[in-house]
């Protein structure tokens, strides 16, 4: 039904997760925690391995001993699929023995791969294959891994959803403050494509937001990101380049009429260092 890899990014210490299956919201069987580690489940997935799996080695367990203890409580354990990853970046999966085939799962040095209901019994082997030859940061690698994946032949009945999910390295006060990735596709023809383009929204926004709600963009790039464009132009315009500020709120301004009323509002309060005199020299070239 599904086929999935955990891995933990030797450079970087992140933890991360890429799933996808023919299955509506695939990606609610996959969990990260920052400092802690990741679990999949699949295959008839039990949830609870998830959020208890993680709760175990948050409490010192190892991968290999958090899932021997989920397995015990799990009466029908050989219907499923479980993979965990520790802090240590230590893997233990396990593939039951009626589980519909093909089935199974490959574990390397700080990830594991594992598929079942597929096409074709090297499923694994190509994503393994795929993530430890692939460049980029963790998740790329796994969209890579996943792309693999597909390629090999993929899930049997085709593809509906998918997720990549990636954590940081130290556990955080707020445990939400450790997510550094977060895509989600629950329904779609194409998950893998819509995941990859979701990956580079979420990095444009995750650094735009980093920098202080300002991004370089060129016009083509600031066309496809209106918001973007006008808090970046907002903050030009403040730093003193006018004209640049005005050429970049003006595609917001073009894009819909929602932006014109949001400049106007944000003045009354002066939110942003909006004024009444910056909201009539951003407009002059919308006239």
């Amino acid at each position: 039904m599904t086929y999935s890899i955990i891995a933990k990014c030797s450079d970087t210490g992140q933890f991360g997760v890429g799933i996808q299956s023919h299955f509506y919201a695939a990606g609610g069987a996959c969990w990260a925690l920052a400092g802690v580690g990741a679990v999949v489940t699949q295959a008839m997935a039990l949830i609870d391995h998830g959020p208890l799996g993680l709760k175990l080695m948050s409490e010192g367990l190892s991968a290999s001993e958090a899932l021997e203890e989920r397995l015990k409580k799990d009466p029908e354990s050989e219907i499923r699929q479980v993979a965990m990853i520790d802090s240590s970046g230590s893997v233990a999966a396990h593939t039951g023995s009626v589980t519909i085939e093909s089935s199974g799962h490959i574990i390397g040095d700080g990830f594991s791969c594992q598929a079942n209901l597929m096409w074709n019994d090297t499923v694994p082997q190509e994503m393994a294959d795929s993530f430890q030859n692939s460049n980029g940061n963790l998740a790329e690698r796994l969209h890579s891994a996943l792309l693999a994946g597909q390629n090999a032949g993929g899930d049997l009945r085709g593809m509906q959803s998918g997720r990549i999910l990636v954590v940081n390295s130290e556990k955080m006060e707020k445990e939400w403050e450790g997510v550094l990735v977060d895509v989600n596709v629950d329904d779609h023809p194409h998950p893998l494509q819509e995941l990859e383009r979701l990956l580079e929204v979420s990095s444009i926004y995750s650094d735009f937001q980093k920098n202080g709600y300002q991004f370089e963009l060129g016009m083509s790039q600031a066309m496809e990101y209106p918001e973007i464009a006008f808090w970046t132009g907002i903050n030009l315009a403040n730093k003193g380049d006018l004209e640049r500020g005005r050429q970049l709120t003006s595609i917001a301004l073009k894009a819909h009429s929602g932006w014109k009323e949001l400049l106007i509002r944000c003045s009354e309060k002066k939110f942003f260092g909006i004024t009444e005199e910056l909201v009539e020299n951003l407009l002059s070239s919308d006239k």
